[in-house]
């Protein structure tokens, strides 16, 4: 079975970099830098949305969203993996799943260019001919079609999609696909109240579960 991942927050962990941008371009308007946990709080339906969540927390006219999302991405895109790490134990279960092998993709809202960026900076790319971003298609998530778009690159109809995050819970739902859901990224809500086929802290058992999974299936 195929396996379709998130990227912020599920394969790496590239909050100190999007807190890096947020930074920069909050200090060009005479505002405070951002904490860590607060820029955490942003992420999860793209860049413009990260934007306009800290111009709302530091009082910046709606009118400037354009001019802001510019220099956002502008400084992020300077520097998409700098800060960025994989989680434990990530290259070896992609390994693993390439050698048993599973088709696998990338379904993000992040652009597309600089997630192929850091995907390439932290030595994953050539495990993902498949990279869906936030601005691949009309929509993002959570909407069903830029993982159905995976699938379709892919060749599949069904998948294992594993995320972080509310978004991609619902995600997830509205694609019919179920979700294996990483307790370690980004996510806001409680585990119980979220979606899912599956929950785990450490990708060493995302490897088990994805063998007996496919097994099964």
């Amino acid at each position: 079975m195929p396996v379709i991942f998130d990227l912020d927050g599920t394969l790496v962990d590239s909050a100190p970099d999007l807190r890096a941008a947020c930074v920069k371009m909050l200090r060009a308007e005479g505002k405070p830098a951002p904490s860590l946990q607060t820029v955490i709080g942003y992420i999860g339906n793209g860049i413009p949305r990260l934007v306009q969540r800290a111009m709302d927390d530091h009082g910046i006219a709606p009118d400037q969203h354009p001019r802001l999302l510019t220099a956002y991405r502008a400084h992020y895109d300077a520097a998409p993996a700098n800060l960025s790490r994989l989680y434990p134990n990530v290259p070896e279960l992609l390994r693993h799943l390439h050698a048993r092998g599973h088709k696998m993709a990338i379904c993000t809202n992040k652009p597309a260019d600089p997630a192929r960026q850091l995907l390439a900076a932290l030595g994953i790319e050539a495990f993902f001919p498949v990279l869906v971003g936030g601005d691949s298609l009309s929509v993002k998530k959570p909407d069903p079609a830029p993982l159905r778009d995976c699938l379709r690159q892919l060749g599949e109809t069904r998948c294992l999609y594993v995320g972080d995050s509310e978004v991609d819970a619902q995600t997830a739902q509205n694609a019919d696909q179920p979700l294996a859901l990483f307790r370690g990224g980004y996510r806001k809500a409680s585990v119980s109240e979220l979606p899912h086929r599956f929950a785990f802290d450490n990708f060493a058992q995302l490897q088990g579960f994805v063998d007996h999974f496919s097994d099964d299936g």
